[in-house]
């Protein structure tokens, strides 16, 4: 027993003993010895609470320094005609912005007798005045609906509520101007378009940040490697070879400094059996071989198994829609957010996925990269006309395919 006086205030153990036992516990959780009696030495009285307190806890109430606007289609007459109508061909404006900010959130709600409008809608923004959009994406890829069919999910960065509302939060900083539009390159009019983009202006920004872009790719269907489908065929498909990632579908490439956010894709089945034995693979600043490399689309969603053909959605990762139990006609949609670590690149970066093992299998394939950057971009692909961005099933051969095209 410790010939150590126990020094009391009423029943409890010792104060010099208790300062040891706090010290010895924070350097387990792995905080200095000397804190926190230590840490607030010398500190003022007034300044113990403001210093000992989370920041965290503030957070909230802290004052802001911005200025929160919104752009709406509000009826102007002050009556109920909150939505602005858009003919085939034409466009409206949403936001055309001068100064500095940053957009903070997108809601859409769309009343039309187009079945696929959510194909035909193509959303646009630029920023800073630049020649060429930094985001150039069909409505309903955008916010996750890449088959043009609208279904309830909720992401960190893009949900849909009920009933057809459409919502992204992305953080798209301009420094001198934004502006952003719809555009129908459908053959039905759009008879309301109802929207809110909420912004802050501020008097700056800060010199080392990144554009907002989001880009829309499509193969449909991608070309499978498979020249024979009729002489042992599990065989020849376990036996493909895959290292550079040549025949990939690509998601995204771009070059200049800056880092991907994540994807959102959309697939229906041009054949029986599973679709997602594709890995992503990830070159990063003119790699030859994938810098970041995967086992599987399941597993690039964060799922396993085929995701058991089960829908799900969370925060960073979800198939919140899926149908057909692998069969020709299933039809998916998929999404994934590197929000707890972006990848970076300095020079370039090429974001692409199998579509089957070693490029085997002719799915159709819907995506769209979000990711920031530097400017001025690459030039974006072109954007597919209407009617091939319509999802439909092709002839592509193999087990379970459709017979003819369109069956």
């Amino acid at each position: 027993m410790s010939d150590e006086p126990m020094v009391r205030d009423g029943e409890g153990v010792g104060r010099r003993k208790m300062l040891g036992m706090l010290a010895s516990g924070a350097a387990v959780v792995g905080l200095s010895a000397a804190s926190p009696a230590a840490a607030l030495d010398g500190v003022a009285p007034e300044k113990v609470a403001e210093t000992a307190v989370p920041e965290a806890l503030f957070a909230q109430a802290r004052l802001r320094n911005y200025k929160a606007r919104r752009s709406s289609s509000w009826d102007r007459s002050g009556g109920n005609a909150d939505a602005v109508p858009i003919e085939p061909g034409k466009s409206a404006t949403l936001l055309d912005v001068k100064g500095a900010g940053v957009v903070t959130h997108i809601w859409f709600t769309i009343a039309t007798e187009d079945g696929m409008h959510l194909k035909n809608l193509v959303l646009r923004a630029w920023w800073d005045g630049e020649e060429t959009p930094s985001v150039e994406v069909p409505v309903g890829d955008f916010f996750g609906l890449g088959l043009g069919e609208y279904f309830v999910y909720q992401s960190s960065l893009t949900t849909v509520a009920s009933v057809k509302a459409l919502n992204a939060y992305f953080q798209m900083p301009f420094a001198t101007s934004a502006r952003i539009t719809i555009t129908n390159d459908g053959p039905v009019k759009t008879d309301s378009f109802y929207f809110h983009i909420d912004y802050v202006l501020l008097p700056s920004i800060p010199a080392d940040l990144a554009r907002f872009h989001a880009q829309y790719r499509q193969a449909a269907p991608p070309k499978s490697v498979m020249d024979d489908w009729t002489v042992n065929w599990d065989k020849k498909v376990n036996d493909l070879k895959n290292l550079d990632g040549k025949d990939n579908y690509v998601f995204l490439e771009a070059t200049g400094r800056g880092h991907f956010v994540g994807v959102t894709q959309a697939v229906l089945q041009n054949q029986n059996g599973w679709f997602g034995e594709g890995d992503d693979m990830i070159f990063i600043d003119g790699d030859t071989q994938p810098t970041i490399q995967g086992t599987g689309t399941e597993d690039y969603y964060n799922g396993a198994w085929d995701f058991n053909s089960k829908p799900f959605a969370f925060a960073h990762n979800g198939a919140p829609y899926i149908t057909g139990d692998e069969r020709l006609g299933s039809r998916y949609c998929l999404y994934r957010w590197h929000t707890e670590s972006p990848i970076p690149f300095e020079k370039s970066i090429k974001v692409t996925i199998e579509h089957g093992h070693g490029n085997h299998r002719s799915d159709d394939f819907y995506s769209v990269a979000y990711w920031y950057q530097t400017e001025p971009h690459a030039a974006f692909p072109a954007l597919p006309p209407a009617r091939e961005r319509i999802p439909r099933i092709f002839a592509v051969g193999g087990a379970g395919a459709a017979k003819e095209e369109g069956e």
